[in-house]
């Protein structure tokens, strides 16, 4: 971990605790020495950051002490710029647009050295990106499942089979060439997947299963387990 991340970290840490916390717990959670730790506190209190305490008694962050709105280490950055290029591969527009106003956002009140990041050529998401589904818009059924709201699909199926199902949407899954809807089908009274680039059509209805979403993503997740004999 680079220095400058790592004093941004001391003063999280030191922030968020309850009381005193000694240099030893410091470097167990930063995998450093106690003997940097120590170098660390020292420079921060030269940096005016009112940091009390001592050895063997622990550190304090003075109340008051506030940090800038945003601020992010290096590999935080990176990450963020990274993920929001793998957003541009998938075939949702509302959440592509929304990536280069997160990046615009974030890169305004970053540093500038970090700012510098969301403009550097140096890491790429490599590979096409996926057509948006012709049948159905991906942030209306964000929000379906945000709301618990059920939805009515024209479903083809592999073999070119059309049918109209009621479903109770509880999660979207992004896949390198497609989307698929994870929901519970009434007509097949089961939890099924249905592939966005099958859906032929997609209406909101007004009906909801408001409460039901969580227990219905906690009988998806089980059915992932595989079953004793």
């Amino acid at each position: 971990m680079r220095k400058a991340s790592r004093l941004f970290e001391i003063i999280q840490i030191l922030r968020l605790a309850r009381g005193p916390v000694t240099a030893a717990s410091i470097g167990g959670q930063l995998e450093v020495t106690v003997r940097s730790i120590y170098r660390d506190i020292a420079a921060l209190q030269a940096m005016r950051v009112p940091i009390e305490g001592g050895r063997g008694i622990g550190y304090i962050l003075r109340p008051g002490f506030t940090l800038p709105p945003l601020m992010l280490s290096v590999e935080e950055t990176e990450a963020i710029v990274v993920a929001l290029a793998l957003l541009e591969r998938t075939g949702d527009s509302g959440l592509k647009q929304a990536a280069k106003q997160v990046r615009r956002k974030i890169s305004a009140v970053v540093p500038s050295p970090l700012a510098g990041t969301f403009s550097s050529d140096a890491l790429h998401a490599w590979g096409s990106a996926i057509p948006a589904p012709d049948g159905i818009d991906l942030g209306l059924l964000r929000k379906a499942i945000r709301d618990e709201q059920k939805l009515a699909l024209t479903y083809q199926d592999e073999q070119g089979h059309r049918s109209e199902r009621t479903v109770r949407p509880i999660a979207l899954i992004y896949y390198s060439q497609t989307a698929n809807i994870v929901a519970w089908c009434e007509l097949r009274a089961a939890i099924r997947n249905f592939r966005c680039d099958r859906i032929a059509a997609c209406l909101p209805l007004d009906a909801f299963f408001v409460g039901e979403g969580e227990r219905l993503r906690r009988l998806w997740v089980e059915g992932w387990q595989p079953r004793s004999s």
